[in-house]
């Protein structure tokens, strides 16, 4: 199985990035790059696709590393199951489900 490939990380004036918007959102949705903006040589912002932008934001939400937290100690505790399991009982319940719908 392939390795995915890792995003590219591009460096760019401010003043470059300005004149060529549209190339550079371009670059970061499309081939998945991320821009970092410099100002004088350095560094001070960054941009990214908004899928992973969203991912970023719910990942520093306390509920969301509550839950994941709990699923954590759930797995170590050993209350998981095979993903395969789960699907054909969901499956399952999806097609109970149709059947009784039709009726």
């Amino acid at each position: 199985m392939a390795r995915p490939k890792k995003p590219m990380v591009r460096h760019l004036p401010i003043t470059k990035a300005r004149i060529n918007l549209g190339d550079v959102i371009k670059r970061v949705h499309r081939d998945k790059e991320y821009i970092v903006l410099e100002k004088g040589g350095l560094p001070v912002a960054a941009i990214m696709g908004i899928d992973e932008f969203e991912d970023y934001l719910e990942l520093h939400d306390p509920e969301v590393n509550r839950i994941i937290n709990e699923g954590t100690k759930e797995y170590l505790a050993g209350k998981s199951r095979p993903a395969d399991e789960l699907l054909a009982e969901l499956e399952e319940e999806e097609r109970e489900s149709d059947v009784t719908a039709a009726r």
